[in-house]
């Protein structure tokens, strides 16, 4: 299949019908030009996709070494540390790191992305596999590889390294209901735009099937992934008629925050509340009780990543999807209830 052709800054001029002069100051001095104008301009560039030449230059000259990462967040601790890894990685293999965030406002990504193409590098690095077309057809038409990170898709020929949020859900809410848990609420995170989401309220959904139970639809309570999220949804589910007996967070951070809220309101956990987590955060054993969580495989995640990019820019073939493992880390904040003690 070709790739569909570079748009070019005369057809920028053409399709907002103005000069070639003025779309150039458009996008160089655009105090210069009056706002009806610059505004003309800046659609045209939107809808075209069209990236300034220079830049693409350099980007087809592949001379850059520079790899470009974007996150959803720079706040979380399991991003943090798998940067370090994806960095280190990338230094090794002759390789400089470029990082953004859109702070989880997925509605960024194209503009930061136009950003980093206009800067020139050698290839790009996503989270998730949700991403607006747009993101997929400016990669293609600059011809730039790219990986998908921490989730994956088999049904997708999109490169990715990442886990199954799907199964480590599921595994965490088995362990669940094997601890005589029925009543069971999750705070998953933000399902919009986030599969990784999804996956996680699907997983636990399956789980509570295979023994005939159901997941409430007030007791998938969304929030952040922040510690101030888990306060939110501890406080939504005390503030419910009927209580649930176990609270799975998408998060360390969520349910440290859960954690903190239940300190605030006197409930104990685990004997009045369980609390989960996911990730395994270096927080998460410190905390007390000790989150019960899983862990996730971050720093490969980040070698993974470096190794798949750089093997793309270099011409080499990697498989489809890289699946890593999970692995639940039991501790003190799941209570036994099948236990007859």
């Amino acid at each position: 299949m070709t790739a569909p052709s570079r748009p070019t800054l005369e057809d920028v001029a053409r399709l907002a019908g103005v000069s070639l002069g003025s779309a150039s100051r458009a996008l160089s001095v655009p105090d210069n030009l009056k706002p009806a104008t610059l505004e003309r301009v800046l659609r045209a560039v939107d809808q075209l996709g069209y990236v300034r030449n220079g830049s693409a230059r350099a980007l087809a000259s592949r001379k850059t070494r520079m790899i470009a990462a974007i996150y959803p967040t720079l706040e979380n601790p399991i991003f943090a540390v798998s940067i370090q890894s994806f960095q280190q990685t990338l230094w090794s293999l002759g390789y400089q790191l470029l990082v953004a965030s859109h702070e989880y406002r997925p509605e960024r990504e194209l503009g930061l992305l136009r950003t980093i193409v206009e800067r020139g590098v050698d290839g790009v690095v996503l989270v998730g596999t949700d991403h607006d077309d747009a993101v997929f057809e400016l990669l293609g038409q600059y011809r730039l590889p790219y990986v998908l990170t921490w989730s994956i898709d088999e049904a997708s020929s999109r490169p990715c390294v990442g886990i199954s949020y799907y199964e480590s859900a599921l595994n965490m809410a088995q362990v669940v209901i094997d601890h005589g848990h029925t009543q069971i609420a999750i705070c998953p995170g933000l399902s919009y735009r986030n599969e990784r989401v999804r996956a996680r309220i699907a997983g636990v959904q399956a789980a509570l099937q295979r023994v005939g139970l159901k997941l409430k639809p007030e007791w998938i309570i969304e929030q952040p992934f922040t510690f101030e999220g888990g306060r939110q949804a501890l406080h939504t589910l005390m503030a419910s008629h009927e209580r649930p007996s176990v609270l799975i967070c998408g998060t360390d951070l969520q349910a440290v925050g859960a954690l903190a809220e239940c300190r605030a309101l006197s409930i104990s956990v685990p004997e009045d509340l369980s609390i989960t987590g996911s990730d395994d955060i270096e927080l998460a054993s410190l905390v007390q009780p000790p989150l019960t969580t899983v862990h996730v495989p971050n720093l490969e995640i980040g070698i993974h990543a470096a190794r798949s990019i750089v093997s793309l820019i270099e011409g080499e073939q990697i498989p489809n999807a890289t699946t890593l493992p999970t692995k639940l880390i039991l501790r003190g904040s799941l209570k036994n209830l099948a236990s007859p003690h």
